[in-house]
């Protein structure tokens, strides 16, 4: 396995100071965030590293022999919208702007990672359709680039905008497997983010166990239950009252269990870490503490054999 990092937590260096961070504290990778120029419309989005709208084969080029000299490979391209948004505007820019995401990630050789939206409105059978007719086309496109997509199984469910269904079906084994039955391509596999199973009350093991073959991408986050917030107002509240995400080792999750996890399961690919921790958000200093604190969590686990 290689250890790395997401590059929305740092959005404030360019790209070549994202690589020598990477590189002064010895991460082997990094995803590299590519959302479209313009104001974020939520936290750790709108971050722009990769400008796919704008990259040319030799900016590509350049990118990687950025990675070359820093020593630091790229793990994933990362994007990641609502392509299934009832706003058919923002549903069109996002599908738009992940073909170009695909298209920069097939000549850089790496795949990507993204959700597959929701109309928070309507059921999961609601949405099915417009699944399947919005990612047919973008799986058959990434089987043509050889690209391959990594759904991460955030529900994007934290504000009452997002209630009652949250921003992305791909939230549980059961839509993975009508999922991968339904759209049965080796190019649609899993961004695997086991911080989001444990305020679900879904046994991470037991899904890195089940799904490992399609794993393509890993993110590392940890997360703490507020049994407080969760006793005053339910799981049906909104998720955002009874957790909080962590970096690994400061919450809930058994690092070495998971990593044993992902060993059994076949896995070897990135185990990149995403920092949504707010105590590490006030300063680029504090971010970059949050990654060296991570990576001291991380490192012994993934090295140890």
């Amino acid at each position: 396995m290689q250890l790395g990092f997401v590059s929305a937590i740092v959005g404030d260096l360019d790209l070549r100071g994202v690589f020598e961070l990477a590189a002064r504290l010895k991460y082997d990778c990094v995803e590299l965030m590519c959302w479209p120029a313009g104001p974020p419309d939520r936290r750790y989005a709108g971050v722009t590293h990769v400008d796919v709208g704008h990259s040319a084969t030799a900016d590509l080029a350049a990118i990687r022999r950025l990675a070359a000299d820093h020593g630091v490979g790229l793990s994933a391209l990362g994007y990641y919208p609502n392509p299934l948004s009832p706003d058919s505007v923002e549903s069109k820019t996002a599908v738009d702007h992940l073909r170009r995401v695909m298209a920069a990630a097939a000549e850089l050789g790496v795949g990507i990672n993204t959700f597959i939206g929701r109309d928070p409105r309507l059921s999961i059978d609601d949405n099915w359709p417009r699944f399947l007719d919005t990612w047919g086309p973008l799986i058959d496109e990434a089987a043509r680039l050889k690209v391959r997509t990594g759904i991460e199984n955030c529900p994007m469910l934290f504000s009452h905008e997002e209630w009652p269904g949250g921003k992305n079906l791909a939230i549980s084994p059961s839509v993975w497997r009508r999922m991968f039955a339904e759209l049965n391509s080796p190019w649609l596999g899993l961004n695997f983010d086991p911080s989001h199973l444990v305020w679900q009350w879904i046994d991470w093991e037991r899904a890195i166990l089940e799904f490992g073959p399609r794993i393509f991408h890993v993110h590392a986050k940890d997360v703490v239950v507020n049994r407080e917030g969760l006793y005053e107002h339910g799981g049906l509240a909104l998720p955002s009252l009874y957790h909080e995400p962590r970096i690994p080792g400061r919450g809930e999750i058994d690092w070495q269990r998971f990593i044993n996890a992902l060993r059994s399961a076949g896995y070897s690919g990135p185990v990149c870490v995403e920092v949504e921790d707010r105590a590490f958000e006030g300063s680029l200093a504090l971010r970059e503490q949050s990654l060296a604190a991570s990576a001291a969590h991380l490192r012994p686990l993934i090295q140890n054999r």
